[in-house]
């Protein structure tokens, strides 16, 4: 009678469910979940950290609508993955991290890694649970998958004690659970009407658009609603939903339209610091608010919501647009898109002035203007860092939902280099850009050899600006000659990718930026742009832009 280890059964319920990748760094008691991987034929990236593998992972799974998976060892192998979980629940990505623990018969005694490890990621996760026998652990892998991807994504934590890993029983008593087709939940009709009747009769309404609606792929329902001559507003990762050249985008009129809207639309994002948190003086007193998302608990917010609908949110608005099909708005009467626009124009022009300069040391407005004029309009952005995450926010557009990644709800930096290594396994027929300051970049830089074993042509754009927001914070925030600490050396990163053979430039003059760009982008290998760019330059603050 044949027989399988636990490892193997992991690795068969993960192929059942779809997943054809996993991260991780191959540590005990999960060696044996690596090696079934192999054997069930599921591509397995072994990197440089576990918080790394994480967000790969958790990026991977967002741009695949799948459960993102990454695998652990005992103890400090674990716990370096809570801030990916906390990350991907407060973000809404799907991630299921297995993660081994002591031996069954040395816990309570000081067993090797011994941690209470499902206590330390509850608060991070939508779900925790241990596995309590071998013949189980494809049940409970099959539930960890659905809770991840079920209502709104997020991170769950599986514990697999060690010797339950590595014990064989026989292959016949291990069924595998396939995954159920499960619908979207639709809107209440009734609500649905209110709704219309809410948006037709508001002279100055406004859609915001967070990145649940780019998990829904709502993005032909809300381009079909925004198109009756409603503006709207996006989050950082909600962008692309609808492409940014969409005439109703009016993000570079931020702080105007949340003002003077009198009707807002709440699709798939929350009403937390990114969106002002629904309240005065950023809104109107009188404002009339309205949300869509799949989860009830998030229309009790800061925010005083008057109409919430529970629903999918491509079904939901597209069951708003019927709705509206053959009325008239109200808003048609009214100057409020045209002076929203006016709005964006005068402060788009402050922008692009200063993303023409040709000074030196380079300033980081042209170096992001350079990087989106050489990108394709598929290509997938990761960006993090202080200033230079700042800049993209205005500068660099996306056509596609899910393209544009960077620290999400929970401003966690360092996840730009792993993010753009899980979009390119993710999609790797599409080119995947990171855009990173240089204390962003060394957060994660020896990732690097792992796209260069994997085979990850990632383009990393690294803007060396030399520190946390360039010497902003070392020059006016701590006491005068302190030694460098939020600055730092100006080094070479261009060397970090020579050392794996990948493509390597260093760009300090602005004509240079683009042709080192394109060979970048040609060079079918990992590669990264070295820029130095000016450390005192800062974001543009004028206007309302950047509000």
């Amino acid at each position: 009678m044949a027989e399988i280890d636990g490892g193997r059964i992991a690795a068969r319920q993960l192929k059942a469910a779809g997943v054809d990748t996993i991260f991780g760094v191959v540590a005990g008691p999960m060696i044996e979940v690596f090696a079934g991987a192999q054997a069930e034929g599921l591509r397995v990236v072994g990197c440089r950290h576990e918080e790394n593998a994480g967000f790969m992972a958790s990026a991977w799974g967002y741009l695949k609508r799948k459960p993102g998976v990454v695998v652990v060892g005992s103890g400090p192998g674990m716990t370096n993955t809570v801030t990916p979980m906390y990350v991907a629940t407060a973000s809404a990505m799907p991630l299921v991290v297995l993660g081994g623990s002591t031996y069954g018969a040395m816990r309570g005694v000081g067993g090797f890694q011994e941690a209470d490890q499902v206590a330390f990621a509850a608060p991070a996760c939508k779900w925790t649970a241990q596995v309590d026998s071998t013949q189980r652990i494809g049940e409970f892998v099959h539930l960890a998958l659905g809770k991840a991807v079920s209502g709104r994504p997020g991170a769950v934590y599986l514990d697999f004690p060690g010797h339950l890993v590595g014990r064989r029983i026989p292959e016949e008593d291990v069924p595998v659970r396939r995954a159920p087709e499960v619908a979207r939940p639709h809107p209440d009709p009734a609500a649905i009407d209110r709704l219309a009747d809410l948006l037709a009769e508001a002279e100055h309404p406004l859609v915001l658009i967070g990145k649940g609606a780019a998990w829904a792929d709502a993005g032909a329902s809300l381009a079909r609603l925004v198109d009756r001559g409603i503006p709207y507003l996006t989050s950082p990762m909600g962008r692309g939903v609808v492409p940014d050249d969409n005439p109703h985008f009016v993000n570079a009129a931020r702080s105007a339209a949340l003002a003077g809207a009198d009707a807002i639309l709440m699709v798939g994002g929350r009403f937390n610091w990114i969106f002002g948190f629904g309240r005065t003086p950023r809104y109107r007193e009188d404002v009339r608010i309205a949300q869509i998302d799949i989860e009830a608990e998030e229309m009790t917010s800061a925010a005083e919501i008057e109409l919430a609908i529970v629903a999918d949110a491509a079904v939901a608005v597209e069951s708003l647009c019927d709705a509206l099909e053959g009325r008239k708005l109200a808003t048609a009467r009214s100057s409020w898109l045209a002076d929203l626009r006016e709005q964006r124009a005068r402060n788009e022009v402050e922008i692009e002035q200063a993303s023409g300069l040709d000074s030196v040391p380079i300033n980081p407005y042209r170096l992001v203007r350079e990087v989106r004029e050489a990108a394709s309009r598929d290509a997938m952005f990761s960006v993090d860092g202080e200033t230079i995450m700042g800049v993209c926010r205005v500068l660099l557009p996306s056509y596609r939902a899910r393209t544009r990644l960077n620290a999400g709800t929970t401003g966690c930096m360092g996840t730009g280099v792993p993010y753009a290594i899980g979009a390119k396994l993710a999609h790797p027929e599409r080119p995947s850009l990171a855009i990173l300051g240089d204390y962003a970049f060394g957060a994660a830089a020896m990732e690097v050899e792992t796209c260069a074993r994997v085979g990850v042509n990632v383009v990393f754009v690294v803007a060396n600006n030399e520190g946390i927001a360039g010497h902003l914070i070392q020059d006016h925030m701590l006491p005068p000659d302190s030694p460098r600490i939020a600055s730092l050396l100006p080094a070479s990163y261009e060397k970090m990718i020579e050392m794996v053979d990948g493509h390597a430039e260093r760009v300090e003059r602005p004509e240079e930026i683009r042709p080192a760009l394109d060979r970048a982008l040609a060079a079918d290998r990992v590669a990264l742009v070295h820029v130095r760019v000016d450390p005192k330059a800062t974001r543009i603050s004028g206007g309302n832009y950047l509000q």
